[in-house]
């Protein structure tokens, strides 16, 4: 066995340990295929108002734009799924991933965990690791490592545990052996597709963030347009729908991460309870947890939206 197989094993077997579902490496290199698949969605205007998108292209194709002598991605999935969600018409609706604690805060915890396991127990590197909050094609890399296939929703799907997870990685400068990318299991389904009520999924693998419902309650800091508000299906932050009716999700195991698990007193919410909270009390409820990414304005004019639209209905 090489050093670079002894490595690679050595990292796996601390990711599991650290409680990461999941962990594939794969080689640095400029992503090609997927910035010309980039620069394609972006020119059709699918990233909506979600400007960011556009900026340091060539860091999202190029590792070594972030790390200059980096030689290997390192990708972690984590899964968050809390179960299934009792939720009846006509109450508030909140995406599982923002039920429980900020992942943003799990994840880079356990990636430096990881990283600094890598440089006291195999040798010094010098890299970076991240979750969603860099420049980096996360989803492209959790490919190329095989931890999953991109689904016509757009999301990762993996075998054993669907596709309710978070995606890290870490960019390092250690020679690692690669992992080989799976073929897609998707066949000839398309139950998310015909599942999206606001048809953001009409052309497979290309989310239209503009119908999207999660972009609309999360992103977009307008008002919601009409036709997205008329099929919202009470999601006032995230949807779930796509993955909620995919397959592979229909055997999930739930997360061993306490901390993603769903908050009762949030699932209690009703509108009514979002409408007469202040912000202060807003702020306190929310702390530590994604929805304090959309913020206070943004959830009360959600909420004010279909409150207003339900009553005009009946």
């Amino acid at each position: 066995m090489s050093e670079a197989e002894i490595h690679s094993k050595m990292i796996k077997a601390e990711a599991l340990r650290l409680g990461f579902s999941a962990c594939g490496i794969s080689k640095v290199q400029e992503l090609k295929k997927e910035a010309k698949k980039l620069k394609d969605w972006l020119s059709k205007g699918n990233n909506a108002e979600m400007n960011y998108m556009q900026n340091h292209f060539e860091k999202r194709i190029n590792p070594k734009k972030l790390v200059p002598n980096s030689k290997s991605v390192i990708s972690v999935i984590l899964n968050y799924f809390p179960g299934e969600i009792p939720y009846k018409k006509g109450e508030a609706r909140i995406s599982k991933y923002a039920l429980g604690r900020d992942y943003h805060k799990v994840m880079k915890k356990k990636l430096k965990e990881l990283y600094l396991f890598i440089n006291n127990e195999i040798q010094n590197i010098d890299g970076r690791f991240f979750s969603d909050s860099a420049p980096v094609m996360d989803k492209a890399w959790a490919e190329k490592s095989g931890l999953g296939w991109r689904g016509k929703n757009g999301n990762i799907i993996n075998k054993k545990i669907g596709s309710f997870f978070f995606i890290g990685e870490l960019i390092i400068d250690l020679e690692l052996k690669e992992d080989t990318a799976i073929n897609e299991a998707c066949g000839s389904c398309t139950a998310c597709i015909e599942a999206c009520p606001t048809n953001a999924l009409h052309i497979p693998y290309k989310l239209d963030a503009n119908l999207c419902i999660s972009y609309q309650t999360i992103e977009n800091k307008n008002p919601i347009p009409e036709n997205i508000i008329e099929n919202i299906e009470d999601n006032i932050f995230g949807c779930d729908i796509c993955q909620d009716v995919c397959p592979w999700n229909k055997k999930a195991p739930l997360t061993k991460i306490k901390d993603f698990a769903s908050r009762l007193d949030l699932l209690n919410l009703q509108y009514t309870d979002y409408l007469a909270m202040n912000k202060k009390e807003f702020d306190t409820i929310f702390n530590g947890t994604p929805i304090k990414r959309a913020g206070y304005n943004k959830i009360q004019q959600t909420v004010k939206q279909i409150v207003s639209y339900q009553k005009q209905k009946q």
